[in-house]
């Protein structure tokens, strides 16, 4: 069966906008997320238009610093300070991937971490290693809402993630990790991996290999979160699992597109909201 992402994304977003209209009824200040885009990437540039389309659906302000290509690390660097200082913004977001000439963790690492909403700085993975409150990476937070949605219970389940990224890979394994679930992160150099992933109740693909998890790498009745974004062979979107040879042999999976990915918008604007939220609380001295 289906997990419809794209459904579940939009009621929360419903959820969040009668959040933000009871703010506007009682003549509160709004959320705001400010996102900082460098450069002409075509594909950023449309991420960057769907996450400022989604906060003008919730009633969330948002602003895009658009920065040109030449842009010196320096620059970029005082533009996230002056950021950081700015009281009316609550979320910093830096549309990856940024230019080669700058080191994208020293920009990241300078986002005050209170305003991370992409969860990305040591003081957030810090938080979520030890199991405390912080702003989780959107993608990892969306894959545990989708499991709650379909009652899915990981106590003692076993959780194969096949990717090892900093923005996926590592931080979903220590969610499902943080839900009593037991849990093998596999890579491009584990051995015998279609034998490891057949162990798995929940398989979660994240490597960016179009259609490359078939059927023999499934146990029946498994749950399969794809996270991959490809291009298949007739340029179709594809994930990393073949879904029309897996789709008669699982419980749930999620297709793509419409599964994970409307996910990562949505948990973004949660995360702006939650900022929001500890920002006032704080001022308030709650």
């Amino acid at each position: 069966m289906n997990i419809d992402g794209k459904k579940i994304a939009a009621k929360r977003k419903d959820e969040l906008k009668q959040k933000i209209d009871l703010l506007k009824e009682n003549g509160q200040r709004l959320p705001k997320l400010t996102v900082v885009l460098v450069g002409e990437n075509p594909a950023s540039q449309t991420y960057v238009r769907n996450k400022d389309k989604a906060c003008a659906y919730v009633g969330m302000l948002s602003d895009i610093v658009k920065l040109d290509e030449q842009t010196t690390e320096e620059k970029l660097m005082e533009v996230i300070q002056k950021l950081n200082h700015d009281d009316t913004v609550d979320g910093i977001l830096v549309q990856l991937p940024l230019p080669q000439h700058i080191h994208e963790d020293k920009i990241l690492h300078l986002i005050d971490p209170q305003k991370d909403v992409d969860g990305f700085h040591p003081s957030n993975v810090a938080k979520l290693v030890l199991g405390e409150k912080g702003l989780v990476p959107c993608t990892p937070q969306g894959m545990m809402v989708l499991l709650d949605e379909i009652h899915y219970d990981l106590t003692g389940k076993e959780v194969v993630v096949v990717g090892r990224s900093n923005i996926v890979g590592k931080p979903v394994a220590l969610l499902c990790l943080h839900k009593h679930a037991t849990v093998t992160i596999a890579h491009s150099r584990t051995m015998n991996l279609a034998t490891l992933c057949q162990r798995a109740d929940v398989l979660i693909a994240a490597i960016g290999q179009p259609k490359f998890f078939n059927k023999d790498y499934i146990k029946k009745g498994a749950v399969v979160l794809d996270v991959g974004i490809n291009r298949d062979e007739n340029h179709k979107l594809c994930g990393d699992v073949d879904y029309e040879d897996v789709k008669d042999l699982v419980s749930y999976i999620t297709p793509v597109p419409g599964g994970v990915g409307p996910m990562t918008i949505a948990m973004l604007l949660e995360n702006t909201y939650k900022a929001y939220q500890q920002r006032e609380e704080h001022k308030n001295g709650i």
